[in-house]
């Protein structure tokens, strides 16, 4: 690669003491704090793919329901194993109805229908929004062998089909919080992912069994950073155990993995540089998506089906389901890719990780601790801008199975800038390529390419409107954070104005405003992310309003 030839070896070695500068300048001392009590192990049921056998699959596979969300989140209304046995014995009876079967047998969930006041303000609406999409269900309020988790304080749910919490929206979603002064709800939430880390050693994707053997983006750091901006340093130290533990997740296998191979969300390079990759411990159709899974590997010949369904499951962790960045011919589901793929996303939060453990080990003056997590975050910057860095001019994905990187453009080029990684003049570079080819008339587009996936063009996404926004401001670029900030404020008070809702996506190409589309669903309502950065976007933009 370019980065490693001789003539470049300098400009590396001033790069890297810049990171070194940057990483040593997150480090300041604090007060220690007692940690989160450790949490007995979950009892939890197996997924419902487990838990109900046959007639999971027959309930998925003939669709009876339009959303296949719908049966997973379902409860039953008595003893699994009796519903199965009482399954198998009536479905070839004459007559059976297998709609009936489960209306007979299970309580379906129900999506309460928010109606609110006339005459709104932007801001007013998402303030009454907050209490209508917190959830409590600690152990008390989860019927048996329902596939909700359990968690002991009060949590917001995005919205509409989504009625559990989901780990990266939520970092979103505070934002927001703290502008409505919920820092209540932030605390609590936190303490949730605290609790969560302790049960099962990661963040689950959601609360929900079936989301258990994937994670998300981690953006628990970050939360534990919004959290110490009002509570002080001592939020690095309450959180510290957690942190190490997320860490040690995510870093399962780096020391035995042999160069060349992957172990999990590890990939180890041929020069030995271990990076991240998203991962997910089965390799079955998702529950949630059972039957587009089961066609997305029919449509893939010569492939094998749970190679297909493993790579599925990856991008589900990365967020971004789906997206032409996981895909192997750049527009394709059943070409995808995910456990091939570096992303830049991904090893830009590591990063920031590992700085923050920094950061809290300083506090508690355990300066071993301190300076292997400073080292450990400057060889990822390091790498980051070795590996993942584009010579056309913007921060990427690699392909470490084929040894070079995916090409593509997609705002996922702003996370290096988010969380300051990036060089500064890789970083204004990566601005221009993101206002040259995904900035549009009412917002940045998530890629540049139409597939009908919803993590493409023409779709919006608000948390990689802020990503960007923070990212330019970081380096200096108070301009294009605003042309970002403000040309999506607009997409999202245009849809509210019309429709008095906000919504999981918009459309930020073309002549009209609106909602965006593609994916496995129909657009959702609510919308936790969207409303917490629509305030953060309302108080830099558009203050009196």
């Amino acid at each position: 690669m370019f980065e490693s030839s001789p003539a470049r070896r300098p400009r590396f070695a001033a790069a890297r003491t810049r990171t070194s500068r940057l990483a040593c300048l997150m480090l300041l001392a604090g007060l220690a704090a007692s940690p989160l009590p450790e949490a007995a192990a979950a009892t939890l049921p197996p997924p419902p793919s487990e838990l109900y056998g046959d007639l999971f699959v027959a309930v998925q596979m003939q669709q009876i329901f339009p959303d296949q969300k719908t049966f997973v989140d379902a409860v039953p209304n008595s003893d699994p194993a009796a519903i199965v046995q009482q399954y198998e014995q009536s479905k070839n009876q004459p007559g059976f109805d297998l709609k009936q079967f489960v209306l007979a047998h299970f309580t379906l969930p129900s999506e309460p229908v928010i109606t609110p006041p006339s005459g709104q303000t932007l801001r007013q609406h998402i303030d009454w929004l907050w209490p209508k999409l917190t959830r409590t269900t600690t152990a008390a309020d989860v019927p048996p062998n329902s596939s909700l988790i359990p968690l002991p304080k009060p949590y917001v749910v995005p919205g509409g089909r989504f009625r559990e919490g989901y780990y990266w929206d939520t970092y979103f979603t505070m934002l927001g919080l703290q502008e409505s002064g919920r820092e209540d709800l932030v605390d609590d939430m936190l303490d949730d992912f605290a609790y969560e880390i302790d049960q099962f050693g990661h963040i689950p994707n959601g609360n929900r069994t079936y989301y258990l053997s994937r994670s998300q983006p981690p953006f628990f750091a970050l939360m534990v950073q919004l959290a110490a901006k009002v509570e002080g340093d001592r939020a690095y130290q309450k959180y510290l155990p957690e942190l190490k533990k997320e860490y040690a997740y995510w870093m399962k296998g780096a020391e035995t993995t042999p160069r060349g191979g992957a172990t999990r969300n590890v990939v180890v390079l041929n020069d030995g540089t271990v990076l991240n990759r998203y991962w997910d411990e089965r390799d079955t159709p998702r529950d949630e998506s059972y039957s587009e899974d089961v066609a997305t590997a029919k449509q893939a010949p010569g492939r094998d089906p749970k190679e297909v369904y493993r790579d599925l499951r990856a991008a589900a962790e990365s967020g971004w389901d789906f997206s032409s960045r996981w895909f192997g011919d750049g527009k394709t589901l059943s070409t995808i890719r995910t456990t091939s793929i570096v992303p830049i996303d991904l090893n830009s939060l590591l990063f920031s990780l590992e700085a923050t453990i920094a950061k809290a080990c300083a506090q508690s003056l355990d300066f071993r601790c301190t300076a292997d997590y400073v080292q450990k975050a400057e060889r990822r910057a390091y790498a980051i801008n070795r590996y993942l860095w584009n010579p056309s001019g913007f921060y990427g994905d690699y392909d470490w199975r084929l040894g070079k990187l995916t090409g593509k453009v997609s705002a996922a080029a702003a996370y290096p800038l988010f969380v300051r990684a990036a060089w500064p003049n890789r970083a204004h570079a990566t601005l221009r390529t993101l206002e040259t080819q995904l900035l549009q008339t009412r917002g940045l587009a998530t890629t540049t390419v139409q597939t009908g996936q919803q993590w493409d063009a023409p779709n919006g996404w608000a948390p990689l409107h802020w990503l960007t926004l923070r990212g330019a401001q970081h380096y200096g670029d108070s301009s294009f954070a605003k042309e970002v900030g403000t040309r999506f404020l607009a997409d999202v008070k245009q849809v509210y104005a019309s429709d008095q809702k906000l919504v999981e996506k918009y459309v930020v190409e073309g002549p009209n405003a609106g909602g965006g589309g593609g994916g496995e669903y129909p657009l959702q309502d609510g919308f936790g992310w969207t409303n917490g950065v629509t305030l953060k976007l309302l108080d830099l933009y558009a203050p009196g309003e």
